[in-house]
């Protein structure tokens, strides 16, 4: 295992839940080496067997170990190159643990799996003490211990769409004061089909994306949307009040800004795609199930609306559900009743009867859905609701978005604070995956909404607490 010419390339340790969390994470380390312990390639054992996403994972790991390993019947003490499958930016090489390696780790005791792995990194950088030998996991605890024994451990980040989140794509911008002295020299304005447009050019104008949100809230306010940008000139489209009782959507109107711009997005035939987030109580749910039943309902775009969520427990799991696939997804869709109650009230001429009969309408237009049963599917000319996305993997969102047929909807909703899934951060979940991903796509839009609009209690509670 000699060092390369030139500076010499890091040797990373892989602990198994790299493997599982990611199998692909074999190519990911472009010119270091990579070398696995024996203990790894038990619990990728012990882990292969089921139907879960895990042991999904650990299968599809070993199949890629044994595509690497057995590609040039290598001498596994020389390491075997990692650029197979057109990898060919993967230079470092592939190293299994051939023989047994001695460290003394006094603190630690027993042969847990963690502890062989930590003397594996020790006795490596006794053998090879030219070189950076770097432990790498996804569990904060072997990296805590690895830090007490000054062993460097870091956490596999390829997964992760951004170091922090702050950083991620809002959907709206707010726009200086002197927004319109730079910007409207060579200012046009027209009207087409009752919707205001204005052509602009300035020094901001490349920084805009596709449907993102403009507004200046200075002494003449103005809410736009992005809707063509070329160079350093944008077309931008004057937003549709929802705030306005005469726009209400299924008797709800917007409360905030946020809101507003969330609705124009919801309610555009033109954007197929929707990510909205947003903590407890901004709206998500209500906006996307009173632009669901209008756009199904009343104006007959759409056929029916899907709803589905990832069944992750916040606390115990309550085990068996009985009935049919939709009754055991009720003790989930608690969201959807409450929304629907709020929904329902909303009319105030129908009466009892009306309101008795309207909820029996649309309780034959919603269908809750199982993501378990979401594979081979193809979904006509329906509202596609997500709700709890910030719990899936980017893998699972790939799966569910491309159940789009031709004529769907899809609006994915969630929180990215309130991650119930093991091994998900803000980083890396699904959703911040896609809102980062498709951003710019014409058939795109995001809102993050940031005003609470449930009650005063609720409100109180998310900023103490």
């Amino acid at each position: 295992m000699a060092k390369k010419r030139g500076a010499p390339t890091k040797l990373f340790v892989l602990d198994t839940n790299v493997l599982m969390h990611d199998p692909s994470s074999l190519f990911r380390f472009e010119e270091h080496d990579i070398y696995l312990p024996m203990v790894t390639l038990e619990e990728l054992d012990n882990n292969k067997k089921g139907i879960t996403e895990v042991a999904r994972n650990a299968r599809q790991a070993s199949r890629n170990l044994e595509e690497i390993v057995t590609r040039d019947m290598a001498d596994l003490e020389e390491g075997c190159p990692l650029a197979v499958n057109g990898n060919s930016y993967c230079t470092g090489r592939l190293f299994l643990q051939t023989h047994a390696m001695s460290a003394e780790l006094p603190m630690l005791a027993g042969s847990k799996a963690d502890n062989q792995i930590l003397g594996v990194v020790v006795a490596l950088q006794k053998q090879y003490p030219e070189r950076q030998v770097i432990l790498v996991s996804k569990d904060i605890n072997i990296r805590i211990k690895a830090r007490a024994m000054s062993i460097a451990a870091e956490d596999y980040f390829n997964d992760k769409v951004l170091e922090d989140t702050e950083l991620l794509y809002s959907g709206m911008t707010e726009l200086p004061p002197d927004f319109w002295e730079k910007h409207s020299k060579t200012m046009e304005s027209w009207q087409e089909s009752g919707r205001m447009y204005y052509r602009l050019s300035g020094p901001l104008c490349p920084k805009f994306i596709v449907n993102e949100f403009l507004y200046y809230e200075h002494e003449q306010p103005f809410h736009a949307v992005v809707r063509r940008q070329e160079g350093k000139s944008v077309v931008l489209e004057v937003v549709k009040d929802y705030a306005h009782q005469k726009n209400s959507i299924w008797g709800i109107t917007a409360r905030n800004r946020e809101q507003n711009f969330a609705l124009n997005l919801l309610m555009d035939p033109e954007i197929d795609f929707v990510t909205l987030l947003g903590q407890a109580g901004t709206g998500k749910t209500l906006l996307t199930l009173a632009s669901a039943l209008t756009q199904t309902l009343d104006k007959k775009i759409y056929s029916e609306i899907i709803m589905t969520r990832v069944t992750v427990p916040v606390g115990e799991d309550i085990g068996f559900l009985p009935g049919t696939e939709e009754e055991k997804m009720a003790p989930w869709m608690g969201a959807l009743e409450d929304n629907l109650d709020v929904l329902n009230k909303t009319d105030d001429s129908a009466g009892d009867w009306g309101r008795a009969a309207t909820q029996d309408l649309i309780r034959t237009r919603i269908k809750i859905k199982s993501l378990n049963f979401m594979r081979g599917r193809t979904f006509l000319h329906k509202f596609l609701i997500i709700d709890e996305a910030q719990n899936l993997t980017p893998k699972q969102m790939k799966t569910l978005i491309t159940r789009a047929g031709p004529g769907t909807k899809v609006v994915c909703l969630g929180n990215i604070a309130q991650i119930d899934t093991p091994y998900l951060t803000e980083g890396s979940s699904g959703l911040t995956y896609v809102v980062d991903r498709f951003k710019g796509w014409q058939h795109n839009g995001h809102v993050t909404l940031m005003r609470g609009e449930r009650s005063r209690l609720a409100d109180f509670a998310a900023e103490i607490l």
